[in-house]
């Protein structure tokens, strides 16, 4: 059987560093952590110019970390198929952002802003780890398919004012770190009609019973998948979309935020070659 890099899992092994930070200077009444990335590389990889994917994880803004069993699955898988993969820390809210939806826009406007100056971070050291900086690739689940997709298809001015944040003279440019493609795992977009703003890739995977971010919006204030599918089809747009049918959030039967087995764990293994084979087809094939 031929295996195809990037599409297939062709590396045996990974190495990983730990707890880089992507921040030089220390911020006031932000703690270290949140500023912290773990790196995943296929071991004995000679490659140069090598696709960097960035994984975010769920929590609502609230809960969560780079240590995240999701996170680190995908991480190494896609690393195992030749991708840089960096499992990202961002601010997580003082506050309540799952019950109150202005709080919810203002901890994704701060954690775009902390992807943003990640992928600065890795623009500037691109030499060191090999990266190809025309290549970079935001991913995550719930909370992080959140971040990925702001943070490529709103500019900081935009996210500001639907956040009630009133800081001035931000920026109106839209998909700010030209990230190449998204990877939107159980997320959901404020707004459908930013979809206009940009043209970046969008690979989503969602259950259909997903009740926490739904997958098309009804009576919620969230766009979940298949609304992102639906628009980003009439915008022509390049996706794709796959749907666990009879899966709740995280895939799992029911959600469970603490436990999950091993199953569950296969489809995010399976939502993760979804993406990689969008990705390789969108992307990363040489023809």
């Amino acid at each position: 059987m031929d295996l195809t890099r990037y599409k297939d899992e062709i590396f045996k092994s990974v190495s990983t560093q730990k707890n880089i930070s992507y921040v030089e200077e220390k911020r006031a009444g932000i703690k270290k952590k949140h500023h912290l990335f773990d790196l995943y590389e296929p071991k004995d990889d000679t490659a140069q110019n090598r696709p960097l994917i960035i994984w975010m994880h769920g929590g609502g803004f609230k809960l969560g970390s780079k240590h995240a069993k999701g996170i680190r699955i995908w991480s190494r898988s896609f690393a195992k198929r030749g991708y840089v993969s960096a499992g990202l820390n961002y601010r997580l809210s003082k506050h309540n952002p799952l019950f109150n939806f202005t709080e919810l826009k203002r901890s994704c406007y701060d954690a775009v802003q902390d992807v943003n100056e990640a992928i600065a971070f890795f623009k500037k050291n691109h030499a060191q780890y090999r990266i190809d900086t025309n290549r970079i690739i935001l991913a995550g689940n719930s909370a992080g398919g959140m971040i990925a997709l702001h943070a490529a298809y709103t500019s900081n001015a935009e996210l500001a004012a639907s956040a009630q944040i009133t800081e001035t003279g931000l920026s109106t440019v839209y998909n700010p770190s030209k990230v190449a493609a998204v990877v939107n795992f159980w997320g959901g977009l404020f707004n459908i009609n930013w979809l206009n703003n940009s043209y970046v890739p969008i690979v989503s995977v969602h259950g259909s019973n997903d009740r926490l971010i739904r997958i098309s919006h009804k009576d919620t204030s969230l766009y979940g998948s298949a609304d992102i599918h639906e628009m980003a089809d009439k915008l022509k747009i390049p996706n794709a979309l796959k749907i666990f049918d009879g899966y709740s959030h995280e895939l799992q039967k029911h959600f469970n935020p603490i436990f999950h087995d091993s199953s569950t764990e296969q489809r995010w293994l399976d939502a993760g070659q979804f993406a990689a084979d969008f990705l390789y087809s969108k992307l990363l094939k040489v023809n």
